[in-house]
């Protein structure tokens, strides 16, 4: 099998020398260009024919996000994962580039890390996306047989739900708004989310979404927050959230404990909250992601009678978090990503109870 073949564009000669060594030691990789602005990069795609492209944001003549758009335009085949400080400017503009046609994002390494601690922290982000975007994501140590039907529950499945809880991970920004991309207004109930990402980006996450004008309300989730229907609350970076009763009303809880599946937030976290706060009256919903965050959780709502979407193979990103899911047979459907809004929105209108502005504990 070929090498899958890299392109490194930065500004930076620091940067361009670290992304550099970090695929050049992975044997199933090769850097085949560097280029210091997005108008050397377009001049090179030809040239040196790249499966994938890490790309930077602030360069000088032509930007990440100018650069995007035309290597989406010319090359729409080639893999662009961008390269993003860890700031409100280059949150906005990765998710930005994410909507232009970007697959992927990574975020470059603190000032204040060492050379090794760097190497390290970015190698261990940049070089599984590479292999994923690619298909080269080994996911599994050993075969795994065929996907099971969902396992019977331990209790029959709720005729009502209260709340839908979502987990994502990698290509979940585009997923997620693909899927609230078919809503309609008056959505009755609220909607919470753990999206694997750094601090800033979730809020930024947020802003992008309530752009969608799909007739929910999103929030970067905050410490007591109350739980209100036709809002989605999306777990800020680095820190879990839960749902909890407060003087009978339900409220978003953070906490800094610490990580679950190596992340934090944990899809796990939110999920365990959801079923001891409503027990089986909820729709979980598992899309695209690496590793497997999340499966805890959907056992533990599977068994008090909650529903279980997971995303289907063909169109995840990465068949990680769903794919635990279907393969411990915890999944009632396996959807494809298109159908997934349309299909929470009906069973939804279907089972739900009617939800009060400010949703009041049981």
């Amino acid at each position: 099998m070929s090498r899958i073949r890299v392109l490194v564009v930065d500004d930076s000669a620091l940067m361009r020398k670290l992304v550099s060594d970090i695929v050049a030691r992975d044997p199933e990789m090769e850097v085949v260009g560097l280029a210091a602005n997005g108008r050397i990069a377009l001049q090179k795609i030809p040239q040196v024919n790249p499966d994938v492209i890490t790309l930077d944001i602030e360069m000088p003549e032509m930007d990440g996000l100018a650069a995007m758009r035309a290597i989406h335009a010319a090359y729409p085949k080639v893999k662009v994962i961008m390269c993003s400080t860890l700031t409100e400017r280059g949150a906005q503009a990765t998710l930005e580039a994410l909507g232009h046609g970007a697959v992927d994002y990574v975020t470059k390494p603190s000032r204040s890390s060492s050379v090794q601690e760097s190497m390290d922290r970015l190698s261990d982000d940049l070089l599984p996306k590479i292999r994923a975007h690619t298909g080269r994501l080994v996911l599994f140590a050993k075969p795994v047989g065929p996907v099971r039907r969902a396992a019977k529950p331990v209790l029959a499945k709720s005729t009502s739900l209260k709340i839908v809880c979502i987990g994502s991970s990698t290509g979940g920004p585009n997923a997620l708004a693909d899927v609230f991309g078919t809503f309609r207004p008056g959505f009755p109930l609220p909607i919470v989310i753990v999206q694997h990402m750094p601090p800033v980006f979730t809020a930024m996450l947020a802003q992008r979404l309530n752009k969608l004008n799909c007739g929910l309300i999103f929030h970067e989730g905050s410490d007591g927050m109350a739980v209100e229907a036709g809002h989605a609350y999306i777990a800020p970076g680095g820190r879990h959230m839960e749902v909890r009763t407060q003087r009978g009303q339900v409220v978003v809880r953070l906490h800094d404990a610490p990580p679950e599946s190596s992340c934090r937030p944990a899809v796990d976290v939110l999920f365990r909250s959801v079923a001891e706060e409503f027990s089986g009256h909820a729709l979980a919903v598992v899309l695209t992601g690496m590793g497997s965050d999340g499966c805890r959780g959907v056992e533990k709502l599977g068994a008090l009678g909650a529903r279980v979407l997971a995303q289907d193979e063909k169109t995840s990103v990465v068949w990680g978090m769903p794919g635990a899911i279907a393969r411990a047979g915890l999944a009632d459907e396996i959807v494809p990503l298109p159908q997934i809004g349309s299909r929470i929105q009906d069973l939804v209108q279907r089972h739900s109870v009617l939800a009060t502005r400010a949703l009041r504990a049981a």
